[in-house]
């Protein structure tokens, strides 16, 4: 019922969204391809904005929090204005109020603050500032609903699972190498957005890659849960392949499974580059399975599983079935999935693939978590039946909020975070595309604070 609810009100949202254009109201956007450059507004102190604050990652010792600073130009619209970066911030139950906890004099309209060094499971209080300016959140639901972290001020970082961290694995998903404009639903609407000098989806792709190089990140491996290509063709395919294996090696450092933009509709030019259509991709990653499934049709959007792939899928299981097992595809399994998504029950995989999933992770508990993209959202999934399997979307790479989520397995648990590419372009293209879809995107992708970063406890002992 809830999830019908939200259903039913994104659709009024997103109505009420297409009459304020057509009115002339806030939402209205100027022309798609307007670029809109930081160096052209003089900054005055007492006219900086400093806005769409999100608490974006919180784990067991650290927290980034991201806002966007603008200005008013001579005709009085605002533009993205370079300024500071302060935080500052004290555990909750100190009496004090937030101290400086650091400040960036580089000027930047796009902002990105790591705090380091924070105690597990302890609530703290947090403020953020530009150019002497307190950032707010902007007017989305997600991040001005009751008891979200931007609405009082206060986060707590997770408890971590017990035991060492065995491994990291980064989730992405939705690249769509070679698209042109984004944010569009059909051709031609909604108005939307390109880059003015470079493809945003290599732009997106290159800074999530270097940000998983990172010591901060220590990612081991990397999972991309399909369309990595906007139309399937042969030179997007090998773009992104060349990409990926400059990263590291297929089947050992890099996963993939195809999504319905790698579907072609002349022969398979994405799978002469990655693998056959239909195949399940089973690896070994030190006694940890990974499953990549194909959930694509010919035609359309929806996702279907075939008889030959669930049949080998049964027999793979079933050879051991208690053994630690990381799903991916890229359409949603679940019910929750169908009807709160915009595109409706259409959109994601058929009831009866996913009953047949669901029936085999029943037989098969070392299953513990089923990662998809698609929705271009985070949000966790409600099971269909009873099974102890996490079910966890995640939002594009090419598009606002722009990034991925790492999984930190430990003996004792795993626990998953959503991060932001922090690249300055791609921060750039990510808070530009917080417009799409008549300004309503942020509702439907960043998700919870919940959703982008929680823990879950489970026995990984066996693991190496």
């Amino acid at each position: 019922m809830l999830n019908a609810r939200l259903r039913a009100t994104w659709v009024a949202n997103a109505a009420s969204g297409a009459a304020a254009v057509t009115v002339g109201t806030p939402f209205r956007t100027r022309s798609a391809f307007t670029v809109h450059r930081s160096d052209r507004v003089r900054v005055h102190q007492d006219s900086l904005v400093a806005s769409e604050l999100e608490v974006v990652t919180v784990t067991d010792s650290s927290a980034i929090l991201t806002w966007t600073t603008r200005a008013r130009d001579h005709a009085g619209r605002l533009r993205p204005a370079p300024a500071d970066t302060e935080i500052r911030i004290a555990p909750a139950d100190a009496t004090h109020p937030p101290r400086r906890y650091s400040i960036d004099s580089r000027p930047t309209a796009y902002h990105y603050a790591q705090i380091e060094g924070l105690e597990p499971g302890r609530a703290y209080r947090f403020e953020a500032y530009s150019g002497g300016c307190r950032a707010v959140p902007a007017r989305t639901l997600v991040t001005r609903r009751a008891g979200s972290p931007e609405t009082t001020g206060v986060f707590t970082t997770l408890t971590p699972p017990p035991g060492p961290l065995l491994r990291t694995i980064a989730l992405a998903n939705d690249v769509h190498y070679g698209e042109s404009t984004s944010g569009l639903i059909v051709a031609g609407f909604p108005n939307g957005l390109r880059h003015d000098t470079d493809s945003h989806p290599q732009i997106m792709l290159d800074a999530l890659l270097s940000d998983l190089r990172a010591p901060d990140r220590g990612t081991d491996q990397l999972i991309v849960a399909g369309d990595m290509t906007d139309s399937g063709t042969l030179e997007q395919s090998a773009a992104v392949r060349a990409r990926l294996d400059a990263w590291g090696a297929a089947g050992r450092d890099y996963f993939v499974c195809r999504g319905n933009h790698d579907v072609s509709r002349e022969g398979d030019p994405w799978g002469s580059v990655f693998h056959a259509r239909g195949r399940l991709a089973v690896s070994d990653v030190d006694g940890l399975r990974i499953i990549g499934l194909d959930t694509t049709r010919p035609r359309g959007s929806g996702g279907t599983l075939t008889a030959p792939q669930l049949s080998n899928l049964r027999e793979v299981l079933a050879t051991d079935p208690d053994r630690p097992t990381l799903m991916f595809g890229h359409h949603p399994v679940t019910s929750s999935a169908a009807v709160s998504n915009p595109a409706g029950p259409g959109f994601v995989l058929d009831r009866a693939s996913a009953a047949v999933l669901h029936s085999l992770y029943r037989g098969a508990p070392g299953v513990f978590l089923h990662h998809t993209g698609h929705t271009h959202r985070n949000r966790v999934g409600r099971p269909d039946s009873p099974v102890n399997v996490e079910f966890l979307e995640g939002a594009a790479v090419k598009e606002y909020p722009g990034g991925y989520l790492l999984l930190r397995i430990y003996s004792g648990g795993y626990m998953v975070n959503f991060y932001k590419t922090r690249a300055e372009p791609a921060l750039c293209w990510s808070t530009r595309t917080r417009r799409q879809y008549f300004g309503l995107h942020p509702d439907h992708a960043l998700g919870s604070c919940a959703d982008r970063n929680h823990a879950v406890l489970r026995d990984f002992s066996g693991l190496r």
